[in-house]
């Protein structure tokens, strides 16, 4: 994990998870995430699929200079990538386990690169009905606020096993240096910048 937001934003989830495979909704509060809550969100796990957005941070909104509650989330996503990031997060959902990723866009004609982070939530003790997230660009963006940054296109997805990842090959991180010592540091990872 690159970001400030992103590790802050895991690190909470992971410490009202406790030994569950996932928090519940409930658990988060606000306040406690105050700092990150601009660039967070809180997806609805819809029968349709279509994972329509409940809550939008500001800044997440500002990406899109538009309210993004209600939206799906899926819309966010090229049509190329849509199918693949729709798995991603029926992969969070059922397997309950988080999810980073790595996204880009052409917003004002220059490249941009976002982190994502999807994680699971429990909906009144029942099985993953939220997913919790986070994006923000990779590098200050000097026409943040001035244009939409358009559609994203899905570079690369790490999930971790089921003890965790500490650490990549890239560098990033997914847990606590405590949890690496008991796992055995495999992680999924699938780059689809090579796929293209």
């Amino acid at each position: 994990m690159k970001l400030p937001v992103t590790r802050n934003l895991h690190d909470y989830w992971d410490q009202l998870k406790g030994e569950r495979r996932a928090p519940d909704r409930a658990d988060i509060d606000p306040v406690a995430i105050r700092h990150i809550l601009a660039d967070t969100f809180i997806i609805e796990v819809d029968v349709e699929h279509r994972f329509p957005l409940r809550l939008c941070g500001a800044r997440v909104n500002a990406l899109w200079l538009d309210d993004q509650k209600g939206r799906p989330f899926l819309s966010w996503w090229t049509a190329q990538y849509r199918h693949d990031i729709g798995e991603a997060v029926r992969q969070v959902i059922f397997k309950e386990t988080p999810l980073l990723a790595h996204a880009v866009c052409a917003g004002a004609g220059e490249r941009a690169e976002f982190e994502l982070l999807l994680l699971p939530l429990r909906h009144f003790g029942n099985r993953c009905a939220r997913v919790l997230g986070s994006l923000a660009p990779v590098q200050p963006l000097t026409w943040l606020g001035l244009c939409p940054i358009g559609r994203l296109d899905l570079l690369a997805s790490w999930t971790p096993s089921e003890k965790a990842c500490e650490a990549s090959d890239d560098g990033w991180r997914l847990g606590s240096a405590e949890r690496l010592a008991a796992s055995d540091g495999e992680c999924d990872r699938f780059d689809y910048s090579k796929a293209l």
